[in-house]
């Protein structure tokens, strides 16, 4: 009869592995409960990079001890299991529960301990931790029996390892910023939740701003309440002059004439007029098949020079125009920077733009003027670590694409011998 190993005895295994990455993990709980979450402002620059400095020196006085057990099972594959788990669980838990900010954090005991802001629990730091030195271990291992056709191995391991600490360590160090520039103004200062004015070394001017939006819709809405008809699923007739004729809410209804950009002339109807203030406006023609009420007339959406206008249907119900919806908007900017760099670009969603460490997103306008927002809301990131973070997304696109290409090799061989 096969004599059981005891437990704890060396060579460690799976089981071993995930005690005591559970282990690790209900540390992290008690810290977390006790201490509050980690706060990643310690390791603002130069403290990461000490870190990382000390955490490769750690590695390298290790590697002397690479024949023992214990550093064969901390760069081995049961540790690594171990590791991905945790990390699976954690991930699990931050895409079930939702994420918070700090501020709003509920006070509860899954936000105590961590689950709502799991990033910056100290389970994730500490497993995010060991997850970096066991990785450099085994990178560190193999490297000592440095082998050329194992290129695609290190290119693998080594970009994943810098993409990890990068994406860790330099998240101390990334600042988002939110700046509101007026037409025809040049800002460089940002306010803080507390009001207070910060200046950047970079500078906005906003030359002009100005967006495209889709067609309103038509809607049936309660007079008293507002609420579009019908209550549990509201129906809305897009205007689009190429299908003139439709139904909304039991009424047919046509469309008679549309003015994307329109003026009132008078109490009750509109004219073309392409000038600040024009608002979408439509004539239109509306009937109930059963009832037989027949009604026309203009309606406008409105904006926030000119009111909207609706049609009244009965004592209920009348027809509405929605306010048109963005379809696309742009900051047209000049850029400054503190070292003499200039730039021009047209700012728009989905299409930053980047100067030095810095990157600019369109962020928002005047909702309530729409079209004649007098300002622009410009995000700033400033993100130092983003060539580390796709240099080591490059070696690992590169080492897996490698990998891939080994594979296939690996099959073709017996029929290239045959």
């Amino acid at each position: 009869m096969k004599n059981k190993r005891p437990f704890w005895q060396f060579p460690w295994g799976y089981k071993e592995s995930v005690v005591f990455v559970a282990g690790i993990a209900v540390a992290g709980f008690f810290l977390q409960a006790i201490a509050g979450e980690f706060d990643f402002i310690l390791l603002q620059y130069p403290v990461n990079i000490i870190l990382g400095c000390v955490t490769l020196f750690f590695l390298l006085l290790f590697s002397l001890k690479r024949k023992s057990p214990l550093y064969q099972w901390f760069s081995g594959t049961p540790m690594a299991v171990a590791l991905i788990g945790a990390l699976v669980v954690l991930s699990v838990i931050m895409g079930l529960i939702p994420q918070v900010q700090s501020s709003r954090a509920p006070d509860n005991l899954p936000s105590r301990l961590g689950f709502t802001r799991v990033t910056s629990a100290w389970p994730f730091v500490l497993i995010y931790f060991l997850t970096l030195l066991s990785l450099g271990a085994v990178i560190i291992r193999r490297l000592f029996k440095f082998r050329i056709r194992d290129y695609a191995f290190y290119l693998n391991h080594i970009g994943l390892w810098l993409l990890l600490f990068a994406a860790g360590a330099g998240a101390s160090d990334v600042r988002r910023y939110v700046m509101y520039v007026n037409k025809g103004e040049t800002e460089w200062r940002v306010y803080n939740s507390r009001g207070d004015a910060l200046e950047l070394p970079v500078a906005i001017e906003l030359n002009d701003f100005y967006m495209e939006e889709y067609p309103p819709q038509l809607a049936v809405i309660d007079r008293k309440t507002g609420v579009p008809q019908p209550e549990n699923r509201p129906e809305y007739f897009q205007i689009d002059e190429a299908q003139a004729n439709g139904q909304i809410a039991g009424w047919d209804i046509s469309l008679k004439k549309y003015i994307r950009e329109a003026m009132r002339s008078s109490e009750s109807a509109y004219r073309e007029a392409r000038m600040p203030g024009a608002s979408p406006a439509a004539m239109v023609e509306i009937s109930h098949p059963r009832t037989g009420v027949q009604k026309n007339g203009w309606v406008c959406a409105g904006n926030a020079v000119q009111l909207y206008m609706v049609l009244d249907l009965d004592e209920q119900y009348c027809l509405a125009m929605t306010r048109p919806e963005p379809k696309r908007f742009v900051s047209d900017i000049n850029i400054y920077s503190e070292d003499g760099k200039q730039a021009h670009t047209l700012l728009e969603v989905n299409k930053p733009y980047k100067m030095g460490h810095w990157m600019l997103y369109q962020y928002g306008y005047d909702n309530n003027a729409g079209n004649m927002s007098a300002y622009s809301g410009i995000e700033l990131v400033y993100d130092p670590w983003l060539i580390p973070v796709y240099a080591g997304m490059l070696l690992l696109a590169c080492g897996s694409l490698c990998m891939l290409r080994m594979g296939n090799k690996r099959k073709e061989a017996p029929d290239d011998m045959e």
